[in-house]
């Protein structure tokens, strides 16, 4: 079926955002990027933001009701992962039932008319963005990173330098395990003698 890279892309972005939730702690909850300016979302916020946005955009736009409350009762870290986890994982299994005639009827998007496959491609893309933001915050708070897509400064820096892509866990089974008991992320190597960025300062 021609639409399945979008199941498949689906099937490991929803890893991709529990692994980054992962790399909070539950200290980090109420942490916004600027303490004194509301509009930049908080972690909290923002693990709200993830469920209820794919939660409406699902029922809403893609007619995919997982017949579930989108947020956790306890809003806590491992909650919310757990909570996300098993919704996207619902989906996913409902996306994977889809033909190719599903994925090219029109949808209604914010007003205008799009095919699912469409609206499918920006529902990844919306969700990368605000996981982006959130791998932004962990820097902020000094945090070393593990890889979402490829390498990072502390997997050893560039791809061009043969940095390695290395995974806080290696699936979602093996991280609510590890997470419920504190947390047992793959060690890093950390940047190396080789600049994490094409430009270096001085």
């Amino acid at each position: 079926m021609k639409y399945d890279f979008l199941v498949q892309t689906y099937e490991t972005e929803r890893i991709k955002v529990v692994s980054v939730w992962s790399e909070f702690k539950d200290t980090d909850l109420p942490v916004r990027p600027n303490p004194r300016d509301p509009r930049g979302r908080s972690v909290h916020e923002q693990m709200v933001h993830q469920c209820v946005s794919e939660d409406l955009w699902f029922r809403t736009m893609l007619g995919i009701d997982v017949d579930a409350p989108p947020l956790p009762r306890h809003e806590t870290r491992l909650e919310f992962m757990k909570r996300y986890a098993e919704d996207s994982g619902k989906r996913l299994a409902k996306l994977r039932e889809k033909d190719e005639a599903w994925w090219e009827e029109l949808a209604t998007f914010f007003g205008v008319r799009r095919s699912r496959a469409w609206v499918m491609t920006r529902r990844l893309t919306h969700t990368s963005h605000h996981r982006g933001q959130q791998m932004a915050m962990l820097r902020m708070l000094g945090r070393d990173l593990h890889s979402n897509y490829g390498p990072t400064a502390d997997t050893g820096g560039l791809m061009q330098n043969r940095a390695p892509t290395i995974y806080a866990y290696p699936n979602l089974e093996v991280l609510f395990e590890a997470e419920a008991a504190g947390g047992a992320k793959s060690p890093l190597p950390g940047q190396g003698h080789q600049s994490p960025t094409e430009r270096p300062g001085p």
